[in-house]
């Protein structure tokens, strides 16, 4: 008989992925180049290309309370959804601690 926690322990639930709940700004890949030498307007000869280094270009993620559906819930968002309005903020509670009972 197979063992029934194995299926659990392959499984990860620790890593929520970098993207944003409204935009779907994620992580995209790009280059990094290593270049040298003097630009020509400054007068030189040019600058010469010395490497290409593949890079991760992060996108600003925050995480958020927010109104999904009607519910107060933690999501991912960007800052530049945060920035457009797209995050409705739940209201601030107006707590008041219980008053003592009759002493």
């Amino acid at each position: 008989m197979a063992d029934p926690t194995a299926a659990v322990k392959t499984r990860r639930f620790d890593k929520m992925p970098r993207v944003c709940h409204f935009t779907g700004r994620k992580t995209s890949a790009g280059n990094s180049i290593a270049r040298r030498g003097k630009a020509k307007y400054l007068g030189g000869v040019g600058k010469k290309t010395t490497g290409v280094t593949k890079r991760k270009f992060k996108a600003n993620i925050q995480r958020v309370r927010a109104l999904v559906d009607g519910r107060v819930c933690r999501i991912k968002v960007s800052a530049k959804a945060i920035k457009m309005g797209l995050v409705v903020k739940p209201p601030k509670r107006n707590y008041k601690p219980a008053e003592q009972a009759a002493d």
